[in-house]
């Protein structure tokens, strides 16, 4: 049975990590994912079938013509892509990965100051979803928004490890202003003006958040997954993944495939509500996280999402009479209570919204 509120979480919230240092040498069974949704053993990566690298030739903005056919090629086809030479302080992006760890290694008392509900998810969390009973994954995780600004409330960012704060907003200025620049690019590609995806988004207002995972070395890896199947939610994402642990796969087909990290690079999806307003020319695609019996993980997330109660729909200048709008309008915020109520559920939610017409 579903919860009806979202001030609270339906059973006693555990910590994975916790789990993870416990010694116990089999996960407890509300971990164990259905057979279908279990991970396939990893023996290597095929690099025929990666996703896309794109180098940004470290320009901000004034990309030619051959990048810009790049990423349209890799939005159309795959949903994801990396991007190398993005303009983003490498040094940068290390010290956020590593403050991180440290964050999820510090003693859970401190850390319980941070706890999270599901009503915004903003703070330290273990779940997500309120469906009592529902099967969880291997993960802790911290949450916090960034944009718009009056969303923000630095306060609930982690004073500890020291300079946490400082380095979140260095970083957010950075990465912020690396989405703006692709969204720029996937406005032109679809050929609108080049400001029309942030400015549907909400402009100045659009939504910007971080969720920080941390992924606990699992005894039984082939059982659980560190975060289900499922599509972003919202507009775009920029992850920042563990460089020496590979744990991102994206579905291509009828196969799982497991994105081998460049150093220093970003890896790009797009997200449910850009599939809405492209009206499909992009898709959100679905991807997942598996799980080490050895190492632990970490890994950055930046979503970049609609203001929360602005209409979006498909874009009337991609709608013609031979492609009709494939998806009913709703506003982001109707659209993530689905997520915050029922959790990671591939791409069921995207579903729903075609119209009935389709």
């Amino acid at each position: 049975m579903m919860s009806n509120s979202l001030d609270y979480w339906p059973e006693p919230i555990v910590r994975v990590r916790s789990l993870s240092e416990s010694g116990i040498t089999r996960i407890p069974s509300r971990y164990v994912k259905p057979l279908p949704d279990r991970p396939t053993s990893f023996s290597g990566f095929d690099t025929k079938s990666n996703i896309p690298v794109i180098d940004l030739g470290g320009e901000s903005g004034g990309w030619s013509e051959a990048i810009l056919g790049r990423i349209n090629e890799a939005c159309r086809d795959w949903g994801f892509f990396q991007v190398v030479n993005h303009g983003v302080d490498p040094g940068i992006m290390r010290e956020m990965r590593e403050k991180w760890r440290e964050f999820f290694h510090l003693p859970e008392e401190l850390k319980a100051e941070y706890s999270n509900n599901p009503c915004t998810y903003e703070g330290y969390g273990s779940r997500l979803g309120v469906e009592k009973g529902a099967v969880l994954d291997w993960s802790d995780y911290y949450f916090l928004h960034y944009l718009p600004p009056f969303s923000r409330d630095p306060m609930k960012w982690p004073s500890q490890p020291s300079l946490c704060r400082e380095l979140i907003a260095e970083y957010s200025v950075q990465v912020v202003g690396l989405c703006c620049e692709l969204m720029k690019v996937l406005s032109i590609n679809l050929g609108l003006p080049e400001d029309y995806i942030q400015e549907a988004f909400g402009g100045g207002d659009m939504g910007a958040c971080l969720r920080a995972n941390f992924y606990p070395k699992c005894p039984q890896p082939d059982l659980t997954l560190g975060l289900s199947s499922h599509s972003d939610p919202g507009g775009l994402t920029i992850l920042l993944p563990d460089e020496n642990v590979p744990g991102l796969q994206v579905r291509k087909g009828d196969r799982w495939i497991t994105v081998k990290p460049i150093p220093d690079a970003f890896i790009v999806n797009i997200g449910d509500q850009m599939q809405v307003l492209s009206n499909a020319r992009y898709k959100s695609v679905e991807h997942r996280v598996i799980v080490n019996s050895g190492k632990e993980r970490v890994s950055l997330a930046y979503f970049f999402n609609p203001r929360g109660d602005i209409l979006i729909k498909p874009a009337e200048e991609l709608v013609t009479e031979d492609q009709p709008a494939l998806y009913l309008p709703m506003t982001f915020n109707e659209y993530r209570l689905y997520i915050r109520r029922k959790g990671p559920c591939g791409k069921s939610q995207v579903e729903a919204l075609k119209s009935p017409r389709r």
